[in-house]
């Protein structure tokens, strides 16, 4: 793939950003590539490769904003978990060489979509009443499917998966499929289990009334109310992730979530 023109994105409100971010650069200017630095308030377009440093919220903001422009983007992790990080900071110059010397891939990670907004990881709805159970009718294809009396409906692409639906109690998707899972938050019912459909169907939530509002927020990081129906779909943009050869999602999986570890071991 052509990469002529390289960015560096980074969090300052995160901490050792600044440092981690100047010792990238100067990596990459001793190997003659002079990359532009960016703040994750403000993103441009016009890079072959962009580099992320930052927790799991900078690589999301930074995947919706350049999915639009299929640009590839490289995950450094300074958060807690960096479950879509590809490097640590320790890291970074083997990151880099493997990089330049084409030892990686760039994964296409589907998205969702609601009324002009995008997630790479979920939407969450929950009634506009904080603190209270809401009741949720979901339709599939505009087919009526059930009723969820719950705090809220979490709609997951696969690669969101592993984050906020895990932890309501929902499946772990491999991120090559083409699915997406709806997940009830703490429903009042013992028959509200998790729902796996196909990325091509169209989701409709609505309430009890046409007057019902809701607070929907995408990746945890924007909250936007609704009034009467929320719409979510497969977007036309896909976030392009770059993994380094030698990582697969099964030993992300063990390293960062312990999964299938003993308490004893972790």
């Amino acid at each position: 793939m052509k990469m002529e023109s390289f960015a560096v994105c980074y969090n300052q409100e995160i901490s050792h950003s600044v440092e981690t971010k100047d010792v990238l650069v100067k990596i990459l200017a001793d190997k003659g590539i002079m990359a532009e630095v960016l703040n994750i308030d403000n993103l441009k377009n016009g890079f072959d490769f962009v580099f992320v440093i930052g927790g799991d919220g900078t690589i999301l903001k930074t995947a919706r904003f350049y999915s639009k422009y299929s640009t590839p983007i490289f995950g450094i992790n300074l958060g807690r978990l960096g479950f879509l990080s590809q490097s640590s900071k320790e890291d970074i110059e083997m990151s880099v060489e493997k990089i330049l010397s084409n030892k990686f891939l760039v994964e296409d990670r589907i998205m969702l979509e609601s009324s002009g907004y995008v997630a790479l990881n979920d939407f969450v709805i929950k009634g506009s009443s904080s603190g209270r159970t809401s009741l949720f009718s979901l339709k599939i294809n505009d087919k009526y499917v059930c009723d969820y009396l719950a705090d809220g409906i979490i709609i997951s692409t696969p690669t969101g998966s592993t984050a906020y639906g895990l932890s309501a109690g929902g499946p772990v998707l491999s991120p090559c499929l083409n699915a997406f899972v709806v997940v009830p938050i703490c429903p009042h019912t013992l028959t509200a289990r998790p729902l796996v459909i196909p990325d091509s169907e169209k989701i409709s939530i609505c309430g009890k009334d046409e007057g019902t509002k809701f607070l929907v927020s995408n990746d945890g990081q924007e909250s936007h109310e609704f009034k009467g129906v929320v719409n979510i779909n497969k977007s036309p943009f896909t976030a392009k992730l770059v993994l380094l050869e030698g990582v697969e999602f099964y030993s992300t999986l063990r390293d960062k979530l312990h999964w299938g570890t003993s308490p004893a071991n972790i």
